[in-house]
């Protein structure tokens, strides 16, 4: 068979999207890349050797009325071409990660009579995706979410690299803890600006690496600095999965994605979500691993007072030894769930 695989512009959306692709090559399938064609796609399709097709799209929510406008008519536009690239290519269906680039690309497989199948990462249904979600044969979720019809709760794909195949665990009587601190690709500045005052009581306890995120890597270092703490400071980290390893617990924002690999390898968070998300999304992902018992949320609002208290519990309580004993394996189960769920719809 061959898949249309729609994802876009962001990690959460072509991650997923680039796992799954694996698996369904793997299982002797074809597929077609649809995209903007930016560098984190380039990065992740990479390996696949396979054809893609890029189009212009903005985004829709929290645009003013010309962008929103222009979004409606790059739709039209992309909605010709689209079904012309669907027939010429012969394809079976469509499996979507979000983005507002699934909507003309879902619009065109509808037309067409191909089946949909969406993937929505966070714990709140994105735009696009309840949008789709409506003719979609299968919904599948990264985080179970109420009343979506046709839903299967799948976990988040994550990639293979991001799976903790080590059986070595932290031993309880070694001394220093290793924290593992990033704000993303692009850095938090309220991550940058707080951590170091924040690890200041107990960073004789520690040892940190910080991810800044592009030019914020002196202001950050002189931050710890001041503090007298010890601390690796790098705008980026070419191996987040390996500085995840490393750590005994990890402090970041809680994109669906990013928070599902840390838990799949096994370790605890201290989120902070981004405060401005839309439909507090960020909030959202981080309550449900609160609720699963695998980290602790903190809201910017709260101020830096109780974001130490919080670092205090983790580290006085010993609770990254409880989260590595995680049994909430969902998400490395997720693509191979999500391809047989699939294959077994398309073979009825």
């Amino acid at each position: 068979m061959k898949f249309l695989i729609v994802a876009a512009k962001t990690g959460g959306h072509v991650f997923p999207a680039a796992t799954v692709s694996r698996k369904l090559i793997n299982n002797n399938h074809q597929i077609i890349l649809l995209g903007t064609g930016n560098e984190i796609e380039k990065n992740a399709y990479e390996e696949l050797n396979s054809k893609q097709y890029k189009i212009s799209i903005d985004g829709f929510r929290g645009k003013n009325f010309f962008t929103k406008l222009k979004v409606l008519m790059q739709i039209t536009i992309n909605l010709r071409y689209l079904m012309k690239v669907i027939k010429k290519e012969r394809v079976d269906a469509m499996i979507g990660f979000g983005g507002f680039i699934s909507v003309p690309a879902g619009i065109a497989c509808l037309i067409k009579g191909i089946p949909i199948f969406t993937h929505e990462q966070n714990s709140v249904m994105g735009s696009a995706n309840k949008l789709l979600s409506k003719y979609a044969v299968i919904n599948f979720l990264g985080f179970e979410i109420a009343n979506i019809k046709n839903s299967i709760f799948s976990g988040n794909p994550i990639r293979d690299s991001f799976i903790d195949n080590n059986s070595d665990k932290r031993k309880e009587f070694e001394n220093r803890i290793n924290v593992y601190i990033t704000g993303g690709s692009q850095g938090s500045s309220f991550i940058n600006e707080n951590m170091p005052s924040a690890m200041e009581a107990f960073s004789h306890h520690l040892s940190i690496k910080h991810q800044c995120g592009r030019n914020n890597l002196e202001k950050v270092k002189n931050e710890y600095k001041s503090k007298n703490i010890d601390a690796e400071v790098s705008e980026f980290f070419n191996d987040p999965e390996e500085q995840i390893k490393w750590s005994d617990f990890v402090i970041s924002r809680a994109g669906a994605l990013s928070i599902s690999e840390i838990i799949s390898m096994k370790k605890g968070l201290l989120m902070i979500p981004l405060a401005n998300s839309i439909d507090n999304h960020q909030y959202e992902n981080a309550k449900k691993i609160e609720d699963i018992g695998m980290g602790i949320l903190h809201e910017e609002k709260e101020g830096i007072s109780h974001l130490t208290a919080k670092i205090g519990d983790i580290i006085n309580n010993k609770k990254y030894i409880d989260w590595n004993k995680n049994k909430h394996l969902n998400h490395v189960s997720a693509a191979n769930d999500i391809v047989k769920h699939i294959e077994g719809y398309l073979n009825k």
